[in-house]
């Protein structure tokens, strides 16, 4: 991956990972819904070196030195990561001139993410299905990951207004 490619994704990707915690930001203010405590997933990270990787409930789990910054690190990280992708699939081409369908499909898909790996690993099985509401919880990931994925957009168009090759 060229420097270029590598430098976009991490600019879109921390975009589009800043978008979407203005949405929860939004969310909680306004309608009362709390966000995800990056912590937890700090916590869940911060045991994977000893060989744990699923837990009954996260928040049971033995805190982790520094479990805050690991979560919220991992988590624009992987923001980083999904603009790579997105690139790596659509090309420096789209970045130039982004168009909203690349950035909500890889935005929509990485829900694959927290349904399959983050969720069942924290104890809240996959998709949730052992949450209290499990269905109000994918809603509220797939509107999540769709914001996401309109930020990965929003960062790309505005990266392109200042960077021309």
């Amino acid at each position: 991956m060229e420097t270029t490619l590598v430098l976009r994704a991490v600019l879109i990707g921390i975009g589009a990972t800043i978008t979407m915690d203005l949405w929860a930001v939004a969310l909680k203010r306004f309608l009362g819904i709390p966000s995800l405590d990056y912590a937890m997933v700090g916590r869940w990270i911060g045991h994977f070196p000893q060989g744990r990787f699923r837990h009954q409930r996260i928040a049971a789990a033995a805190p982790v030195s520094g479990e805050r910054l690991i979560g919220w690190s991992a988590h624009y990280a992987i923001g980083i990561v999904f603009a790579g992708l997105l690139l790596s699939i659509w090309g420096q081409g789209w970045a130039m001139l982004p168009t909203l369908a690349p950035a909500l499909i890889v935005g929509l898909a990485t829900v694959a993410a927290p349904f399959f790996l983050m969720q069942p690993g924290m104890g809240a099985g996959i998709a949730a299905s052992k949450t209290p509401a499990p269905n109000v919880a994918r809603l509220r990931s797939l509107v999540t990951h769709a914001v996401f994925g309109l930020g990965l957009y929003l960062s790309a168009l505005s990266l392109a207004a200042v960077w021309h090759p």
